[in-house]
C-alpha cells in the first residue's frame, strides 16, 4: 500500500541514475500538444470574428420567365376524329406547321359543300331583302305621289268653296235688287191705280205695271232659288274638302302601312342575312380548326393522343409542345418566415443538378461551379405548399448559366443577404432567428441624391 501521508513523501526518482532515461531524455510531447491545443483555440476564437454572408436556402426547379416560353399542351378546339398525324415526339416544328387532322363527327357538318350551300341561302336572303327595299322605294313613290294629289285636289275644292261662296255673293245680291225691283213694282202700281182712278194714265199703263209687278215677284223667286242653290254647292263643297282628306288620308295609311310592313320584313331578312353570315365564319373557322396547327416554335415532348381513328372531345389535350426560344428562371419556394427578407432585385446564388459545384454558402465568392441570378418576381400568395414562390433571373453582370440547362431540372438557391460575423451567425442558428435583413444606411440614398 502505497504512503500518501504529506508527513510521509516519497523520495523523488533520480533519473540520470537510470541508463534507459538517459537513453530517451526529456519527452516533449506534452509541450506540444498543448502548444497546438492553443494555436488551436486561438484560431477558432479569430475565426468567429471573421465575415460570414447570411443566406436563405431554398428547393426549386428550372423554368422560364415569361409564360409563353414554358411548355404548354396543346388542346383540340372542336370535337373530331384523328386522322392522320404530320409530326414524331421530339420533332422541331416551326409556328404553323401542322401537326395533326381531324374529321368531322357531328351530323350536322358532315356536308363537303357546307359552305357553298351556305352562302347561296345567304346570296337568296340578299336578293330577298333587296326585293323588299325596291318595294319600300315604290311606295315611298306612291306616298309621295298620293300626297301630291291630295294637295292637287284639296285646291281644286278650296277654289270650288271659294266659287261658291262668291257665286252666293252674288245671289244674296241679286236676292236684295229683286226685293228692291219689287217693291218699286209695288210702289208705280200702287201710283198708277191712283193715277187711274184719277183717269191720269190709262189702263194699258195700268196693266204694264201689274206685268211688272209680277215679273219683279218671279224675280225674286227665281233669285231665292238661285240663293238656296248657291248655299247647297257651299256646303256640298266644304264636305268635300272633309271627304278628299279622309279619302287620300285612307289611302296614304294604306301605303304607309304596306311601307312599315316591308320595312319589317326587310329588317328580319337583314337579320337572318347577318345570322347565316355569322354561321358561314362559323364554319370557315371550324373547318380551319380540322388541322392542328402550332401556335409558335418548338419541340413536340409528348403525344398525349395516340393512334389514328381515335375520337376526342372538345378541350382535350393533344401534344405537349416545349418552346424553341426560352429565357431562362429559377422557380424557389421560400418559407413564409423567410418571405418578409426577400426583395426584388435581390441577389442569389444557384447550384443546379448535375453541375459539378463546391460551395461555401457563408462565402459565396469562395465557391466553385454556383451561377448568380437576381429575383425577378414576387407572388403575393402562398403556394399550396405551404409557401411562397419567387422568380428569379440570370444576372447579366454575372457568369452566364450552362447552356446544358433544361426546363424542369432542380436547382438550390442561396439568397444572399448581410454579412455578420460567424459568431453572430452561430448563436442566430441556435436560437432559430431568421437572417438579418440589409438595408442601405438612409444617410447614404441622401449622399447618392445629393450627387445627383
Amino acid at each position: 500500500m502505497l504512503d500518501l501521508s504529506p508527513h510521509n513523501p516519497v523520495p523523488e526518482l533520480n533519473r540520470t541514475s537510470f541508463q534507459s532515461f538517459r537513453t530517451i531524455g526529456i519527452a516533449k510531447a506534452n509541450e506540444l500538444f498543448a502548444r497546438w491545443l492553443m494555436a488551436i483555440c486561438i484560431l477558432v476564437l479569430a475565426g468567429l470574428f471573421l465575415p460570414w454572408t447570411q443566406n436563405i436556402r431554398a428547393r426549386g426547379t428550372v423554368t422560364s420567365l415569361s409564360p409563353d416560353q414554358r411548355p404548354q399542351t396543346i388542346h383540340s378546339i372542336i370535337p373530331g376524329r384523328i386522322e392522320e398525324w404530320f409530326v414524331q415526339e421530339g420533332q422541331l416544328v416551326m409556328k404553323g406547321d401542322t401537326i395533326l387532322r381531324l374529321s368531322e363527327v357531328k351530323p350536322e357538318y358532315f356536308d363537303p359543300r357546307l359552305l357553298d350551300r351556305t352562302q347561296e341561302q345567304i346570296t337568296a336572303k340578299e336578293l330577298t331583302a333587296k326585293s323588299y327595299d325596291e318595294k319600300v322605294r315604290s311606295l315611298d313613290a306612291q306616298i309621295d305621289a298620293l300626297s301630291g294629289a291630295m294637295r292637287i285636289k284639296l285646291e281644286q275644292t278650296r277654289n270650288k268653296v271659294q266659287q261658291a261662296r262668291l257665286r252666293l255673293q252674288s245671289d244674296s245680291i241679286r236676292v236684295i235688287a229683286a226685293r228692291t225691283a219689287i217693291r218699286v213694282a209695288e210702289e208705280q202700281l200702287a201710283r198708277g191705280e191712283q193715277q187711274f182712278k184719277e183717269g191720269l194714265v190709262s189702263k194699258v199703263e195700268l196693266e204694264r205695271r201689274q206685268v211688272a209687278q209680277q215679273q219683279a215677284n218671279a224675280t225674286l223667286i227665281d233669285a231665292q232659288n238661285q240663293l238656296l242653290d248657291a248655299r247647297n254647292e257651299l256646303l256640298n263643297a266644304e264636305l268635300e274638302i272633309n271627304g278628299v282628306r279622309n279619302d287620300y288620308r285612307d289611302k296614304l295609311s294604306k301605303a304607309e302601312s304596306e311601307k312599315f310592313a316591308s320595312l319589317s320584313q326587310r329588317y328580319t331578312t337583314e337579320a337572318e342575312v347577318s345570322k347565316m353570315q355569322v354561321d358561314l365564319a362559323n364554319y370557315t373557322v371550324r373547318a380551319g380548326n380540322y388541322y392542328v396547327t402550332a401556335p409558335q416554335d418548338g419541340y413536340i415532348t409528348k403525344a398525349v393522343v395516340t393512334g389514328v381513328g381515335e375520337t376526342v372531345k372538345e378541350g382535350d389535350p393533344l401534344v405537349s409542345v416545349m418552346p424553341a426560344r426560352f429565357d431562362l428562371a429559377v422557380e424557389l419556394y421560400v418559407r413564409p418566415m423567410d418571405m418578409p427578407l426577400i426583395t426584388k432585385g435581390q441577389k442569389v446564388r444557384f447550384m443546379f443538378d448535375g453541375w459539378p459545384s463546391i460551395v461555401f454558402s457563408g462565402w459565396p465568392n469562395s465557391s466553385y461551379g454556383t451561377f448568380g441570378g437576381k429575383v425577378a418576381a414576387i407572388d403575393n400568395f402562398i403556394s399550396p405548399n405551404g409557401k411562397y414562390r419567387i422568380l428569379v433571373a440570370p444576372d447579366t453582370n454575372d457568369q452566364p448559366w450552362p447552356d446544358a440547362i433544361r426546363v424542369g431540372g432542380g436547382a438550390i438557391g442561396f439568397a444572399l443577404m448581410s454579412d455578420v460575423p460567424i459568431w453572430y451567425e452561430l448563436w442566430r442558428q441556435i436560437n432559430g432567428f431568421p437572417p438579418d435583413l440589409y438595408t442601405e444606411p438612409e444617410h447614404v440614398g441622401i449622399k447618392t441624391e445629393q450627387e445627383k
